[in-house]
């Protein structure tokens, strides 16, 4: 009878601990189910019978508190990163996000890390990674990006069991200083409201800085959306950058974008489907006024294109009825920005120009979040500045708070008397 014989039978979900034939000890330790139905069992085997039981135990406590990596699962850093990039987070973030994400893989993270076991991961190898992001010339924001991206694909492997910690979530990433944006004063947004009176599409600068839409969701527009009657209008969709991939039967040689047979590689809009962007705003009584313009003007240029025109129902377009490119449009904001006189700012800081104006008039906080479209709060401090108004009417009441007391308090006391 050989020694393996002579081991007893566990029962089920019990670990065992054996001496072999073959000179050494072994342990077999049930830690789950296998995709197939069957148990998964876990071997190990060391020279001494204290060796093989300390490892044992190990594994009955990692099965335990949940820390024990699948079996047949390990994976290189780069192999996780491109499953995850393609198969995971693909199919459920938006078109915006996903090309943040692709660009961080490939053209940071994988170089960078990629080589490495996606179990053997440490803190201090970001860090390195991180550094040395720096040390080529990329600024904090785009470390602290590629930080953010691999940090959520990790995120994704340990809830799934392939890694039992997180390494991204222990790694300093850099401190990223945010740039104070300045935005333009109340006199100076009345001054670019005069100005586009006047011209095409003016309408479209209006929602800009007196609502704060954002750039694809007012070019997305489409007059279904709107009841200038009722003065409300309905953000439902973004009209999206183009992205081009090469349409040529042989290599052109250039980038996609210049490709002579480009091929558009996404769609024209995209549904907002967040319940905050996704949402009714109030107009102006004098936006509505510009837009009622604007619509009759686009009529008279309908009639005039004739059969050429795109029948899209886009609010805003070209003189055939196709929806106005975001490039023409940013080239348009700063003719505008130029012929008012004023300092160059992105596009962007429009919306941040409208979210002061709210906060100049006390707009409340629940309000403002659902004019914006913001779903966090958090959202407020970002894009609603200080200007000298606000500051001024700050200062105001502290100061009125503070020394008013003691008067307040010298009467009562007179009055006691």
């Amino acid at each position: 009878m050989t020694r393996d014989s002579k081991r007893t039978r566990q029962p089920n979900m019990a670990s065992s601990i054996y001496e072999g034939t073959d000179g050494y000890w072994h342990g077999r330790v049930t830690v789950g189910i296998k995709d197939d139905g069957k148990p998964d069992r876990r071997h190990v085997s060391r020279k001494t019978k204290a060796a093989v039981t300390q490892a044992v135990r190990k594994l009955e406590r990692e099965r335990d508190n949940g820390t024990l990596r699948k079996a047949g699962e390990r994976w290189r850093v780069k192999d996780w990163l491109t499953h995850w990039l393609e198969h995971i987070a693909k199919p459920s973030v938006g078109e915006n996000t996903y090309s943040g994400y692709r660009v961080d893989v490939n053209v940071h993270l994988i170089p960078g890390v990629g080589a490495h076991w996606l179990d053997k991961l440490k803190p201090e190898h970001l860090e390195g990674f991180y550094g040395k992001m720096r040390d080529k010339g990329s600024k904090p924001a785009t470390v602290h990006h590629a930080h953010r991206t691999i940090r959520a694909a990790l995120n994704e492997a340990l809830r799934r069991g392939v890694i039992t910690r997180n390494p991204a979530l222990l790694a300093k990433a850099p401190k990223v200083v945010e740039e104070e944006v300045e935005p333009y004063s109340i006199d100076q947004v009345r001054g670019l409201l005069r100005l586009v009176a006047e011209r095409r599409n003016g309408a479209r600068w209006a929602l800009a800085l007196a609502l704060g839409l954002r750039q694809g969701e007012t070019l997305g527009l489409k007059w279904r959306d709107l009841d200038l009657d009722a003065r409300t209008l309905r953000v439902r969709r973004h009209l999206l950058r183009p992205k081009y991939k090469h349409g040529c039967a042989n290599p052109c040689g250039r980038k996609p974008g210049f490709c002579p047979d480009r091929v558009r590689a996404n769609p024209l809009t995209k549904d907002t489907k967040s319940a905050a962007g996704r949402r009714p705003v109030g107009l102006p009584a004098p936006v509505a006024d510009l837009l009622q313009e604007h619509r009759r003007l686009q009529e008279k240029e309908r009639e005039q294109a004739g059969h050429l025109w795109e029948r899209g129902d886009w609010v805003f377009t070209d003189v055939f009825g196709h929806p106005v490119s975001p490039n023409t449009d940013f080239r348009e904001w700063k003719a505008l920005l130029k012929e008012a006189g004023l300092r160059e700012a992105r596009l962007h800081d429009a919306r941040h120009t409208a979210a002061t104006v709210l906060l100049i008039l006390e707009v409340p906080d629940r309000a403002v979040m659902g004019l914006m479209g913001w779903s966090s709060g958090s959202m407020l401090k970002r894009y609603q500045h200080l200007v000298d108004q606000v500051r001024s009417d700050v200062a105001d009441r502290v100061g009125g708070l503070i020394w008013e007391r003691p008067e307040r308090a010298d009467n009562g006391a007179e009055e006691a008397n």
